[in-house]
């Protein structure tokens, strides 16, 4: 696959590799996604501004279940990829639970925390219609904190932007990213 905007290549403005040497494991080159939105120091400084990766409101799991069920409704193999190959060990996703991000729904027998349900129940909710109805944001709400809240749905937002930028960029998979479950 060739995308469609090709990436920026080094050397960086100084203030691009501070934050790729910041937001990149040691010895990992910087995402595709990253480099391309180089072109643009601006739109490269917004996006990476953003992000939401840090320690909030929400567990590491919590934060990916949310993450993976966004850019898996969205289509996006690109950032599906980078999010499973980097994070699901860590946020002990199983591989049931990854399939069912993908292709199932809230209602899987791999999902036993009734809160993991909501947050899957949110990001369908969001992705169907843009809204959260009345009776899951009571239900949200019982379990999480307004803060939590507003923070999954920035969240939730924030990827369906990377999944239009990943989608119609066209920006192919990088070498280390999983598979989504329908190629494997």
């Amino acid at each position: 696959m060739t995308a469609r905007i090709d990436p920026a290549a080094p050397p960086f403005p100084a203030a691009v590799q501070q934050t790729l040497d910041s937001v990149m494991p040691e010895g990992v080159a910087p995402l595709r996604l990253f480099t391309t939105l180089a072109n643009d120091q601006r739109l490269f400084g917004k996006f990476m501004s953003g992000g939401l990766l840090d320690k909030g409101n929400l567990t590491l799991r919590q934060r990916e279940i949310l993450i993976n069920r966004t850019l898996a409704r969205c289509g996006s193999d690109y950032e599906w990829g980078v999010h499973i190959a980097l994070f699901a060990k860590r946020a002990e996703l199983t591989s049931a639970q990854v399939h069912s991000l993908a292709h199932g729904d809230h209602n899987d027998r791999c999902w036993i925390e009734q809160e993991e349900r909501l947050l899957i129940r949110l990001c369908d909710e969001l992705h169907d219609d843009c809204t959260v109805s009345d009776c899951l944001w009571t239900d949200l709400s019982a379990s999480f904190p307004d803060t939590a809240m507003m923070e999954m749905l920035m969240l939730a937002g924030f990827y369906r932007t990377v999944s239009y930028l990943t989608n119609a960029i066209k920006l192919p998979p990088e070498p280390f990213a999983a598979d989504f479950p329908d190629k494997i």
